[in-house]
């Protein structure tokens, strides 16, 4: 039978003659990490869960307590390194030190991504994304982590590292090249305002027109509207141009900009019943009475009498199309939906062959996506229902239909 000593004894001669010190060191610093990562971590934990605050539970769940427990056995094992065999004391303090350094950087790196998540907590991060800093931030803990473990473990300083590191530079340059040149474009965009997270972009050239998901050092992230994800490089919305629809949703309006096609054979001059007939709609008697008038000022210098030619070449003369215009603009000025104190205009573009275009230029007093097409169809169902009561028609180029009537 096998008893404790003889355990003891094969221990004892493992880690070095017979002395049992340094397996008590070792038996300590393995409670000690039991009793921290298995005791500690879930105690705080659960004591983070009942907090109000948002931030010791994002520490918690980036991992910094759990990483915390890697450092206890080290410094454990860190005071009995006199103890240890096979190597010198200076060369276990080295690498455990070196641990030690490593797990510290590790921590270091948690918390810069508990921290950026912390921000993101705040209204502020809308506008104003640091994911990039944060992700040049832990590229440097790395690189500077690195430094100190090797510096340590070779027993150098880290400043002749680093000056071996600078004769490198020029590969590093090359190696980093995408990472410096994605570090330059973030600071520009962020600098400039140009984009945030939350911002309606478009970058023909990469097949992205959606919103702003992510801003990261390398690619901003895109979700387009078909719900199709998109990464850009973050040096291309510095050296393309691309376009950005925050200033239609920081105004709260979203522009209609449409034209009806008029067919240019039903465009005529207004006779006496025509404008009698129009002046019956409310919206129109303002325009017609103001016209009246100033058309028989216009007379006056040619010497004509509202009685005496009837000839419409020798007067100012009301056409259907004008009046027409007039009404649209009036109509928009009643509707509701419409931004009053931004642009409103029903301007008649060059003829083409499918006829002429009056464009109606306003601003719907939303950014809703569904509600703005709802009101812009709503808008032009109106006109076109009501195009026939001024005598005007849309242009339409004729279908099967269309030949087979005038054929008959």
């Amino acid at each position: 039978m096998i008893e404790w000593k003889d355990f003891t004894v094969i221990f004892g001669d493992f880690l070095g003659a017979g002395d049992l010190s340094s397996l008590v060191y070792v038996l300590l610093a393995a409670v000690s990490f039991a009793v921290a990562r298995f005791s500690l971590v879930p105690l705080l934990n659960r004591a983070t869960e009942r907090t109000k605050t948002q931030w010791d539970d994002i520490l918690a769940s980036k991992g910094v307590f759990r990483q915390l427990t890697y450092l206890v056995p080290a410094l454990v094992l860190y005071f009995g390194v006199a103890h240890y065999p096979l190597f010198s004391e200076e060369t276990w303090q080295r690498v455990i030190l070196a641990y030690i350094i490593l797990n510290a950087f590790i921590i270091q790196n948690r918390l810069l991504m508990a921290g950026h998540d912390i921000y993101r907590l705040s209204p502020f991060s809308e506008e104003h994304s640091i994911k990039p800093y944060i992700q040049l931030a832990r590229l440097l803990v790395y690189a500077l982590g690195a430094v100190a473990v090797i510096s340590v473990l070779l027993d150098k300083s880290p400043w002749g590292i680093l000056g071996g590191i600078g004769a490198m530079a020029a590969i590093l340059i090359l190696v980093f090249r995408d990472t410096i040149l994605s570090l330059i474009a973030s600071i520009q965009l962020h600098a400039n305002d140009l984009v945030r997270r939350g911002d309606w972009i478009e970058v023909p050239e990469c097949g992205a027109d959606g919103d702003v998901i992510d801003i990261a050092l390398h690619t901003v992230t895109v979700q387009n509207f078909d719900k199709t994800i998109v990464t850009i490089p973050t040096c291309k919305l510095i050296d393309d141009s691309f376009k950005n629809w925050r200033g239609m949703r920081e105004t709260g309006a979203r522009r209609i900009k449409r034209s009806l096609l008029i067919d240019q054979t039903s465009i005529r001059f207004c006779d006496e019943e025509m404008i009698e007939k129009y002046e019956g709609i409310h919206l129109l008697k303002p325009y017609i009475k103001a016209k009246r008038k100033e058309l028989e000022q216009a007379d006056i210098p040619f010497g004509v009498s509202g009685g005496d030619d009837h000839l419409p070449l020798n007067h100012r003369a009301l056409t259907n199309l004008g009046t027409f215009r007039a009404y649209i603009v009036a109509y928009l000025r009643k509707n509701l939906k419409i931004h009053q104190d931004l642009t409103i205009m029903v301007r008649q573009l060059p003829p083409t062959p499918e006829g002429i275009p009056l464009e109606v230029y306003c601003f719907y007093d939303d950014t809703d996506w569904v509600k703005y097409e709802g009101i812009q169809a709503d808008i032009f169902d109106h006109l076109l229902a009501i195009l026939p009561y001024f005598d005007l028609k849309v242009f339409q180029i004729p279908t099967g239909l269309d030949f087979r009537t005038l054929k008959e």
